[in-house]
């Protein structure tokens, strides 16, 4: 199964990588954001399914100290890095859509290269913070982690100190962290269909929603699968629930991105 997850989630990220490599029609700000977009979810299946599959065929269940930190630090980069450059999405969508003759002056090669690494600085950042405060508590629990791979909550379930102010603190800055970013995502959509009702013809309109809504229902599906496997309460033993809530928000979104 994960091996067929993998190789469609490869397959269709690849695609688009190579599509718009190879089509001059397509170097344009939205498609040079969907490339990053699909790099971002190459790595992310890539940091899971791999070991995951690695260890059932050598059957074994076994993750190296600096394995577990080094998977939890990257799968950390990838949405966060993700849900960034979809709110920088929402910024190029509402700039072509509001400010159309400007577009090409102020989506520049440039600025967009400027949005894109700075999407990538801000998760990085963002997954050392987490990983670095993960990983300095002491762990004198059983090492058996009850999921397929290296989480956060999962980890905080063995150490011996109260992780209770450290599982605060995370929350506390990813919320406020992606609230920011929410609520960007939102105005950029208010403006972008105030602009939209003004269109006067049906095509113009269908054109417009056209390019927005496959966005929404990417930023939709990311939030919607970390929202509910971070607010769920954590077991310290294995069960199915946890099983499909790690498949659900690790697997899925990289999987539809490209469908979408």
């Amino acid at each position: 199964m994960f091996l067929v997850i993998y190789l469609v989630g490869l397959m269709g990220n690849f695609l688009i990588i190579t599509a718009v490599a190879l089509n001059p029609h397509l170097q344009t700000p939205m498609y040079f954001f969907l490339v990053n977009l699909s790099i971002l979810d190459f790595g992310s299946i890539s940091v899971t399914i791999p070991k995951s599959m690695d260890n059932s065929l050598i059957n074994t269940r076994v993750i190296s100290y600096p394995g577990c930190v080094t998977q939890v630090f990257l799968f950390l980069l990838f949405p966060a890095t993700d849900f960034a450059l979809l709110t920088i999405m929402a910024y190029d969508r509402y700039v072509a859509i509001c400010q159309p003759l400007h577009y090409e002056s102020i989506m520049n090669r440039s600025a967009c290269v400027q949005m894109a690494a700075s999407a990538w600085i801000t998760g990085i950042v963002y997954s050392a913070l987490h990983t670095g405060n993960t990983f300095r508590l002491p762990f004198c629990q059983s090492s058996v982690i009850s999921q397929f791979f290296c989480e956060i909550p999962q980890l905080l379930n063995l150490t011996c100190s109260d992780s209770y102010l450290s599982e605060i603190w995370a929350i506390a800055f990813s919320m406020f962290l992606g609230s920011n970013c929410f609520v960007f995502i939102i105005v950029s959509y208010v403006h972008i269909f105030k602009a939209v009702l003004r269109i006067p013809s049906e095509q113009g309109r269908g054109k417009a929603f056209s390019t927005c809504l496959p966005h929404l229902t990417v930023v939709f599906l990311l939030l919607c699968t970390g929202f509910f496997e971070y607010m769920k309460p954590t077991s310290s033993s294995a069960s199915n629930m946890d099983l499909m809530m790690g498949v659900l928000y690790s697997l899925v979104p990289p999987i539809m991105n490209p469908i979408i």
